[in-house]
């Protein structure tokens, strides 16, 4: 477990070390910020409709009616976030040359993997919480249920860790970063369309639903922790893993 954490560790180090955590940090505040304040004017006018009509603020449910599609929107900025995340963990390792250091090390492949694994993933939670500083004045003006908000963040991070596992896997694939980024790019665009794509086929559209990455994130949006959608994206996740373990072992051996 020390060998996971230190690799773990000099990989979010290496993210900071380099401009890449602060522009894909940078930029994720930036547009985040602008899904917020457009969503919650949304927001504000619909309640002074509703007050109009005689309902009042008090009929509209912060949670399900601005947090929800706000976390909605941020799912869309994690298609293009992540790649950026996931472009350089081993496509750089291969172009400095020391991708061989590090497989001939007394390090299994296993560490090796899960090691970056944890390191992309924490940067990916710094990048989640600099959308909490926005949702805490909902707090001070307003009063969200908490639980539900809770669950939903759970559910971002089942969600980007899917798609960090893929980006893991094709980073092995080659040594150029642009490479890479556009392939987990492309992967990932997939991985959300397939449903529209299973739609035009009602014959295999129950299996595309299901593989939908997206799909298995509404109701954790809504607050519902169903157990099939976190066996998913563990499933996922784990599978992502699988792949980029076995690439990363075939390197060792073509070393």
């Amino acid at each position: 477990m020390r060998n996971v954490l230190a690799i773990a560790n000099k990989e979010l180090r290496s993210y900071f070390a380099s401009p890449i955590a602060y522009i894909v940090i940078g930029v994720f505040a930036l547009l985040y910020g602008w899904f917020f304040v457009a969503v919650l004017g949304f927001f504000v006018r619909q309640s002074m409709q509703m007050g109009q009509f005689g309902g009042g603020a008090q009929s509209m449910n912060v949670n399900q009616q601005l947090i929800r599609p706000l976390l909605q929107n941020v799912t869309i900025l994690i298609l293009f976030m992540l790649p950026a995340i996931t472009m350089r963990t081993y496509s750089e390792e291969k172009r400095s040359g020391t991708i061989e250091l590090l497989l001939t090390s007394p390090i299994t492949d296993f560490q090796i993997v899960i090691g970056k694994f944890l390191g992309a993933l924490a940067l990916y939670a710094v990048m989640l919480g600099v959308s909490l500083i926005h949702l805490a004045i909902l707090f001070v003006y307003g009063r969200p249920e908490w639980k539900p908000l809770l669950t939903a963040y759970v559910g971002l991070l089942l969600f980007g860790g899917c798609f960090i596992s893929v980006g893991l896997f094709i980073s092995t694939l080659t040594k150029n970063q642009v490479v890479s980024f556009m392939a987990t790019f492309g992967v990932f665009l997939f991985l959300w369309v397939i449903t529209w794509i299973g739609s035009t086929v009602p014959s295999i559209e129950g299996l595309v639903t299901y593989l939908s990455v997206i799909d298995h994130f509404d109701d954790f949006s809504k607050g519902v922790i169903d157990t099939a959608h976190v066996i998913y994206y563990l499933s996922f996740i784990t599978f992502g893993l699988f792949l980029t373990a076995k690439s990363v072992d075939s390197e060792r051996w073509r070393g």
